[in-house]
């Protein structure tokens, strides 16, 4: 008998397709966190990222012999928790903020350390503040920044992942980076520390 630990991917998910009951549960296994790393940051709350996360893997379970083998059973998942976070969005009709100027992909970028633990929420006053700012954008841009900035796919994995051109991630990239600005700012360039040996406490006559 194989050893399900030992088979790739698309073995896994064939052999499921035709009644392996061990190859599924292999499948969750390898993926589970990184796509409750995705849900939890596209859609920001604990209990609606783990109903999607239970969606796409059902999802998956029932649609396995639609899968066509033409990109990465990794990408096929990933896709599928997208669109489950994309349905719990739109029952929520979240509205976005309105567009400013860009700069925070160095913000954000410091949030791929933490895609492989298992709550990637953080404790921190700054996760949280990028947490809240996420859920300003629109879903499309969220998407796109969450898997490009925050968990380290390349523009054209991401594009696989959406199902939409590499230069249609960028674009929605740059405007998220762009609305995330006013949110984030306070982060790339926090308050300098008063000067406590003046004794004006850092405050300089004009």
């Amino acid at each position: 008998m194989d050893a399900v630990q030992e088979l790739p991917d698309k073995e896994l998910l064939s052999r499921h397709a035709h009644g392996d009951d061990r190859a599924f549960g292999e499948l969750v296994r390898r993926h589970r966190e990184r796509m409750w790393a995705v849900a939890i940051r596209v859609l920001g709350d604990a209990e609606e990222a783990a109903d999607a996360l239970q969606d796409a893997f059902l999802s998956a379970f029932r649609g396995a012999h639609r899968f066509r083998g033409d990109a990465q059973v990794s990408t096929w998942l990933h896709r599928i928790v997208i669109n489950a976070c994309h349905d719990r969005m739109r029952r929520k009709m979240v509205r976005p903020a309105v567009p400013t100027d860009d700069a925070t992909l160095d913000v954000i970028s410091n949030e791929r350390t933490k895609a492989s633990t298992p709550d990637p929420t953080g404790s921190s006053d700054s996760a949280m503040d990028v947490h809240s700012a996420l859920t300003r954008l629109p879903e499309d841009q969220r998407m796109a920044l969450v898997l490009v900035d925050m968990m380290g796919y390349r523009v054209d994995e991401a594009a696989d992942i959406l199902e939409v051109a590499s230069g249609t991630v960028k674009s929605r990239c740059a405007r998220g980076r762009a609305r995330l600005l006013p949110y984030l700012s306070h982060l790339r360039n926090p308050e300098a520390p008063r000067d406590v040996t003046s004794p004006r406490g850092g405050d300089r006559a004009s």
